[in-house]
């Protein structure tokens, strides 16, 4: 019998836990895989998970063998799980003696309070990979990843990101047909095209200091075909051209030109997603001019091509 371990705390996301363990049982159903899912916590009982929904947990005291999986997941109520000894503690007891190891989403701040990923290389949400990587400067955190493998630990990028991980750990266990099947079922990509970065560059950003730079990243957001040449950016954001040249990277993450290209293929992806336009019309209303440079382009930001993007992505009724 595998035992998969899911780890869990009061405020976790819902999602987090439910997408692994529908993978996994999938693959029961399915196969007939000796998975058997557990989901613990701090004492057992009720665990408050999205919108105060409750579920019912073992202690992770009554878990004292080697498990096969362990798998910690995320939520909001990980910052506050990141600081429980006695949590921490039940995490490294197991991720000693696993098989292997894997997170989803901020559950990767719980592995490396633990010291698990301890000069690994591992992902979390797009929006707290910074903070990850503050906390824990021993770990390589990976941003733009839907998920990392580093030796026998396995990190996520959030939420729905964890059903791919999952299927990943399936795969490894019984192939890539089985694998397959459950992602049909679950009417999801087996392997989804691209990173994080293709999801809303302007919500990346973190908080900015300079008002300047605030009105110029909202206008860019409002209209990133305009012409965004750094002189032009530097005008709207009211300083000097060296001046931006110096202060966007540092409080933005990007060089000026690469966000507005970032910025550029987000619009692009929604005209992909709701219209039948062909891409020299989707290439000139984002800004890109020509459809060879809207590729490359895509290519860069997502790692597939834009007609990739729209046979895989676009919305349908």
């Amino acid at each position: 019998m595998r035992d998969v371990v899911v780890v869990g705390y009061a405020d976790v996301a819902l999602l987090d836990v439910a997408g692994p363990v529908e993978v996994f049982e999938g693959a029961r159903w399915a196969t007939g895989a000796d998975y058997r899912v557990r989901v613990a916590t701090v004492g057992g009982g009720p665990m408050r998970a999205t919108a105060g929904l409750q579920l019912l947990t073992e202690d992770l005291a009554d878990i004292d063998g080697p498990v096969d999986t362990l798998l910690v997941v995320g939520g909001f109520g990980s910052w506050a799980a990141v600081d429980d000894a006695v949590l921490i503690g039940h995490v490294t007891r197991l991720a000693g003696t696993a098989r292997r190891v894997a997170a989803v989403c901020t559950g990767a701040g719980l592995l490396a309070a633990a010291g698990v990923l301890d000069g690994c290389r591992a992902t979390t949400h797009w929006a707290f990979c910074r903070e990850l990587a503050r906390r824990h400067p021993e770990v390589e955190v990976v941003p733009d990843a839907i998920f990392v493998r580093h030796g026998r630990i396995t990190t996520s990028a959030g939420v729905t990101a964890g059903i791919d991980l999952s299927l990943a750990l399936v795969a490894d266990d019984h192939g890539q047909d089985v694998a397959r099947e459950i992602a049909r079922w679950l009417v999801v990509f087996l392997q989804r095209p691209g990173g994080q970065s293709q999801f809303s560059v302007r919500s990346r950003v973190p908080a900015v200091r300079s008002e300047g730079l605030r009105v110029l990243l909202d206008d860019i957001a409002a209209d990133p075909a305009a012409s965004w040449t750094v002189s032009d950016m530097a005008d709207r954001a009211a300083m000097s051209a060296r001046h931006l040249a110096r202060v966007f990277p540092r409080e933005v993450g990007l060089p000026p030109a690469r966000y507005v290209e970032r910025a550029r293929v987000e619009f692009a992806t929604e005209l992909l997603d709701s219209g039948d336009e062909a891409l020299d019309v989707v290439a000139r209303r984002s800004g890109f001019g020509s459809p060879e440079t809207l590729r490359r382009a895509f290519h860069r930001v997502i790692g597939v091509s834009p007609g990739g993007y729209r046979s895989r992505f676009r919305t349908t009724c």
